[in-house]
């Protein structure tokens, strides 16, 4: 039985609060209903599917290093993106492979969990 999609990805912290407003602001992703499970954590939502599930009250792993790289998604708004963090002084990497490649953008939640924004390739960019 072959997989369909990819349902969600699963990130600890040791801050629920900060993480959520992280991919809110910065993914524009929302809260939304979860089960009612024994540990802090929530559930973050593109339109109506849950894509991120954030657990919290777990020790972290001292090596924040595993074989799963990062987590994209498609987005739209590139420059307002960038923006925001710059004001946010978060660094990040921009490329594009081949001018018809989509504009990939990668930083880093405030957990260590790297992301990947994806972008149409006739997205304006930012001046150099």
């Amino acid at each position: 039985m072959p997989a369909t999609a990819m349902n969600h990805f699963t990130i600890l912290t040791d801050n629920v609060d900060e993480t959520i407003k992280f991919y809110n602001e910065f993914l524009g992703l929302e809260s939304g209903e979860r089960p009612p499970f024994d540990f802090p954590g929530a559930w973050l939502y593109a339109g109506n599917t849950a894509v991120l599930h954030v657990i919290g009250g777990r020790a972290l792993p001292e090596s924040r290093e595993g074989v799963i790289d990062h987590m994209a998604f498609s987005a739209t708004g590139l420059i307002e993106t960038i923006k925001k963090l710059e004001r946010h002084e978060i660094d990040y990497s921009l490329r594009q492979v081949r001018p018809s490649d989509p504009w990939q953008l990668f930083f880093f939640d405030p957990s260590g969990a790297k992301v990947e924004l994806d972008y149409p390739s006739d997205e304006p960019t930012p001046k150099k």
